[in-house]
């Protein structure tokens, strides 16, 4: 998985209309609008997130990380991108929840 070097977490914050995710320290939510957005829409360019299933998750989880932190999304039945900005302690706290990360190591999908 790649870190997109020119993509940050502020320059993401400032560009949307992020919200805190109660209970959920340096946890953001984007509230769903119209139109899906994708990761490359979000961040501005081409990037591939990487795809992962959880057992605390009922949904699939797709994961890219960005300089200061990452986007974890979470796939909705109808396909829609249900997506969250992470500083680099919310980032980790997720992932590991979710064992995607243990020992400060991503899994392989």
């Amino acid at each position: 998985m790649s870190n997109l070097s020119d993509v940050t977490f502020h320059a993401l914050w400032t560009r949307w209309p992020w919200k805190a995710i109660r209970h959920c320290p340096g946890r953001f939510l984007l509230p769903l609008r119209g139109k899906p957005l994708s990761f490359a829409e979000l961040t501005g360019q081409p990037c591939t997130p990487i795809r992962y299933e959880s057992s605390n998750a009922p949904d699939p989880v797709w994961v890219l990380p960005v300089v200061d932190g990452g986007l974890i999304a979470f796939q909705q039945t109808d396909g829609r991108l249900l997506h969250t900005l992470n500083t680099p302690e919310g980032f980790i706290r997720k992932l590991t929840h979710l064992g995607i990360m243990a020992h400060g190591a991503m899994a392989q999908p």
